[in-house]
């Protein structure tokens, strides 16, 4: 199993520093007026006579070079040792399926220039407030982004996200930074992002590069209105095509809507977009919760949802639909839960609903509201590691076929309730079905110790 350390960093960037750069703060406003609505704007690839703001600084500072490979962070980066190498591609053939590789928080919560890499069971160890939510909470708001919800949507409490020792500069302004590297076809694409919490939340800066070159940049230069100016690679006549984009979305998610594709250089754009938001879009947040799975489920409660309380009518469903699934499903959890287990379904339990039980083999029938937190949260993990995007609440990328994306599953807490058998025995599956490639896990724990019984699983140890 490959471990890997990162510390917290305390204290500020330095004097006068705030949480996200300077270089995303608005310049003066040498471009144009921005165009009509900017969801109303029809796509253009032609620049713009503007003045030559593309060469303006970048709107957020990499936490590493693009490349090749994702770097594993040094000391010197994150205040951080690592005990095995990279965690990228390098010299090796590109991944298949887009799939998020590294996770930066530049400036996040509790976290500052912090580099993590994730590989397909990615167990996140550290105790109590070593920000293993707090790197979650950020790979579920870049998800959530990459589907297009807007950034109060996704950051309802904005200033939690910001450090706490972020001094905010002469115009009151505090902020954060996330970002991210996905492989996949293209090799490593990167994106960062910089978000103005305070006074009011709006996106001040994204980038998203790859092999070096700078696809997309956008920048925010008048503070009066409600949009940030985009410039992504054409790679024609014009070497950038310049316009307005709405503050309060991801940029790289729009692209397919603006970028027409015509040359070479808006190829490549809208391919390294389509395998960012590919990487980041199917993602599932588990979070049992046992007090909710014991009551019975509506019969047509549809997909498994985030905190699994419609346990019951999801096994009602997949039970007819897929036997082998359902035999794989059983095994697990008669390695998971007590006694012996014949069979796992759901059964009506009158006025429209089904409650899920444990065939114990002798005519004997366990209602799952008999069984332990420790037995249903393992039931319910089991579930989704044995599933997919049809039976889960996830938004996929609805426009790429199944067999080129990756489910990625984020478990806070993946520890709570488990006794040891328990634990190896999720840990086993989850080694198996992440080594299938059409799924992958980042989970937290708290125990370091808990990981060690799984080679496949890359441990991330975040130590204070």
């Amino acid at each position: 199993m490959r471990t890997e350390r990162f510390a917290l960093v305390a204290g500020s960037y330095g004097p006068g520093m705030t949480a996200f750069p300077a270089s995303a703060a608005p310049a003066p406003p040498t471009v144009p007026s921005p165009p009509r609505d900017p969801s109303q704007t029809p796509r253009t690839d032609r620049a713009p006579h503007t003045s030559s703001a593309a060469s303006t600084s970048p709107a957020v500072s990499p936490a590493v070079s693009p490349a090749a490979s994702v770097a594993v962070p040094s000391a010197s980066a994150s205040g951080a040792s690592a005990s095995s190498g990279s965690s990228g591609s390098s010299g090796a053939a590109r991944a298949e399926r887009a799939c998020v590789a590294e996770l930066r928080l530049s400036a996040f919560a509790g976290h500052r220039r912090v580099r993590l890499p994730f590989g397909p069971l990615t167990l996140l160890a550290g105790p109590s407030g070593s920000g293993k939510t707090g790197v979650l909470r950020a790979y579920e708001a870049l998800a959530r982004l990459a589907g297009g919800a807007s950034l109060d949507e996704v950051f309802p409490d904005p200033a939690a996200c910001v450090p706490e020792d972020a001094r905010p500069d002469g115009q009151g302004r505090r902020g954060f930074r996330i970002g991210c590297t996905a492989d996949g076809p293209l090799g490593p694409v990167r994106l960062d992002i910089a978000v103005q919490a305070e006074p009011e939340l709006r996106v001040v800066g994204e980038r998203l590069s790859a092999g070096g070159l700078v696809l997309l940049e956008t920048a925010l230069r008048d503070p009066a209105r409600r949009t940030v100016e985009a410039s992504w690679h054409t790679g024609g006549p014009a070497a950038v095509t310049r316009a307005a984009l709405p503050d309060d979305r991801l940029g790289t998610a729009l692209l397919p809507l603006r970028v027409a594709g015509r040359t070479e250089g808006q190829r490549q754009v809208l391919a390294a977009a389509e395998q960012m938001v590919v990487a980041l879009r199917s993602v599932f947040v588990c979070a049992p919760r046992p007090e909710r799975m014991r009551a019975p489920a509506p019969v047509d409660a549809g997909r498994l949802t985030r905190g699994c309380d419609n346990l019951a009518a999801v096994l009602w469903r997949t039970r007819a639909e897929c036997g082998r699934r359902h035999a794989l499903l059983v095994e697990a959890v008669r390695a998971g839960c007590a006694g012996p287990v014949a069979d796992v379904y759901a059964e009506p339990a009158g006025e429209g609903r089904v409650r899920a039980v444990l065939d114990r083999g002798n005519g004997t029938r366990t209602g799952f509201e008999r069984l332990g937190d420790g037995e249903l949260r393992y039931a319910a993990l089991a579930l989704v590691l044995l599933t997919g995007p049809g039976v889960l609440e996830v938004d996929s990328a609805g426009e790429v076929p199944e067999a080129l994306q990756t489910l990625t599953v984020l478990v806070d807490g993946l520890d709570v309730g488990l006794d040891p058998r328990q634990r190896a025995a999720l840990l086993g599956l989850a080694g198996r079905m992440c080594e299938r490639g059409h799924i992958r896990l980042a989970g937290a724990v708290s125990d370091r110790a808990w990981t060690g019984e799984e080679p496949a699983a890359r441990m991330v140890d975040l130590v204070r």
